[in-house]
């Protein structure tokens, strides 16, 4: 039974977190960062070729957990996220990508 509580919350959190980054619910802090400053970095996320991340978007990558934000990597597809892009900001933004989210 709590393993089903905790994939219950897992998926509520990925809900949020990914609600947040297409500009709807209000922000919650998950992973260092208020989820609505995801949205800054969607443009670089989206597509098949995606602009390069701006600075805004790079200072909430920066800021972030970043092996806390990959454990959501596999929910990304279902909010129009790319998720190899996803996987692609750290990089872009000078950060090593940490092990957890290959």
């Amino acid at each position: 039974m709590a393993q089903s509580s905790g994939k219950a919350l897992v998926q509520w959190l990925v809900a949020v977190l990914f609600i947040a980054l297409l500009g709807g619910a209000q922000a919650i802090r998950l992973c260092n960062i208020d989820t609505s400053q995801l949205k800054s970095c969607r443009a670089a996320a989206t597509g098949e070729h995606p602009p390069p991340p701006d600075k805004k978007c790079c200072d909430v990558v920066r800021q972030a957990n970043l092996p806390c934000l990959c454990k959501y990597k596999s929910a990304l597809p279902q909010f129009g996220i790319n998720p190899t892009n996803a996987i692609k900001l750290p990089g872009e933004c000078g950060l090593n990508t940490p092990p957890e989210c290959h």
